[in-house]
């Protein structure tokens, strides 16, 4: 394997075509230079220079040498400055698995454009993933970070999570309704209602935990059709075919024809976690995981005071 500093020398010996001048530039002494110099070419079975008296220069071998070596070093001195910005976090790529809803709320977006600010060249890779995918996908190290709706167990060996958002529910109901201008909803309000449910791909224990918490309110929902995801129970609220609940901040999602109501007493919310690998944390993807930390708690923050 060829030494860098040789080759640094070897080009410092070429330019100057002497071998005092060289060592000054270089700040050591001319023997160490000769040495480093006649090692170099012991090692490549090459004599790189015509020697004299007056003078050093390169033969035909050692021109060709040159031009490489220059090459050589130019691209190691790119790779030393991509190194030390990789280990800023200030280039790379990120792979992330995220919920529907991690995009909806804004979480992912925000802090996504938050971490570009200043980093033009990361490269993102998003895989939308249910949670059982993403954090088997964290231990594989696919992914960098994960967005899920339950956290890996407190005593999991190699994950670790933060929560990032724990979303209030809102009532959505159709605009002209009874209870869209009604000054205080209570649950028995909310008893007779055709209700339109959110069946979640990712499991059935949101749906069950909603179901819990309307009971413990005192009112059991009576759910007369099913949407995949809470913009489609928008639309339909929306068409006047019945109440749902929505994260509060989806709310800036509403489309015409909808109002949206607090409901205090509902214990219910809905949490997000980010997740990632315990070991081997690369700079951009610990940057990233603060930025998102932040991002999510400064949106969270302005849409419980708006």
């Amino acid at each position: 394997m060829l030494d860098i500093r040789q080759l640094q020398y070897f080009v410092a010996v070429a330019e100057e075509e002497h071998v005092g001048r060289a060592a000054e530039r270089l700040h050591i002494s001319q023997s160490p230079l000769s040495r480093q110099i006649a090692q170099l070419e012991d090692k490549l079975g090459l004599v790189l220079f015509e020697r004299s008296q007056q003078r050093i220069r390169l033969t035909r071998d050692g021109r060709t040498f040159l031009a490489e070596t220059r090459a050589l070093l130019t691209h190691a001195n790119r790779l030393e400055s991509l190194g030390r910005r990789l280990g800023r976090g200030d280039e790379g790529g990120l792979c992330i698995g995220y919920l529907e809803y991690a995009m909806h709320s804004g979480v992912l977006p925000n802090a996504l454009r938050e971490l570009g600010q200043g980093r033009p060249a990361v490269h993102i890779a998003l895989y939308n993933q249910q949670s059982d995918a993403q954090l088997e996908g964290l231990r594989q190290r696919s992914l960098d970070i994960a967005l899920v709706c339950e956290p890996p167990q407190p005593d999991d060996p190699d994950l670790e999570a933060a929560q990032v958002l724990n979303d209030p529910m809102l009532l959505a109901v159709p605009k002209g309704h009874p209870l869209a201008e009604k000054q205080d909803i209570e649950p028995a309000d909310l008893a007779q209602q055709r209700w339109i449910g959110v069946k979640h791909k990712e499991s059935a224990l949101r749906h069950d935990t909603l179901i819990a918490a309307c009971a413990k309110a005192g009112f059991t929902p009576t759910i007369s059709m099913e949407a995949t995801e809470p913009l489609a129970a928008l639309g339909l609220v929306a068409a006047g075919l019945g109440v749902t609940t929505i994260q509060q901040s989806l709310r800036h999602q509403t489309p015409e024809g909808v109002m949206l109501r607090e409901l205090s007493w509902l214990t219910y919310r809905t949490p997000l976690w980010a997740a990632w690998h315990k070991i081997n944390l690369r700079p951009l993807v610990e940057e990233f995981r603060k930025t998102l930390v932040s991002a999510s708690s400064e949106m969270h923050g302005s849409a419980t005071t708006s």
